[in-house]
């Protein structure tokens, strides 16, 4: 199994930064890439940002420039960099991870974004 833990939402106004982090343990030799997806209320869960173990990397066309993903396969942690907030930003983030080995995609308990105008 692996467990997901992600961190560093908060209440920012626009044009703030957060970074988000989510760390992973137990069988971390598991996964590869890591991402993270966003709900808003109402809306349906959407991708935001992946990467590999290489380091390699994925945007969602509307957080391209102002997001930065990034990793630390020592610490097996994965942030995100959020700068230039906009209030279309505020959601729920939560960190991803498929497995290697089946099936099973192993979700963080998700950190709640705010972005005030």
């Amino acid at each position: 199994q692996v467990q997901l833990v992600d961190s560093g939402g908060g209440l920012v106004q626009a044009g703030g930064s957060l970074r988000l982090a989510c760390v992973a343990s137990g069988s971390v030799f598991r996964i590869d890439a890591v991402g993270w997806y966003r709900q808003a209320p109402g809306k349906q869960r959407e991708f935001v940002a992946l990467i590999t173990r290489g380091g390699r990397s994925k945007y969602v066309d509307s957080v391209k420039g102002r997001f930065t993903i990034s990793r630390d396969n020592v610490k097996n942690t994965v942030y995100l960099q959020m700068n230039s907030l906009k209030p279309e930003d505020t959601a729920v983030y939560y960190c991803n991870a498929p497995s290697l080995t089946s099936s099973q995609v192993y979700w963080g308990q998700g950190t709640q974004v705010t972005v005030s105008s």
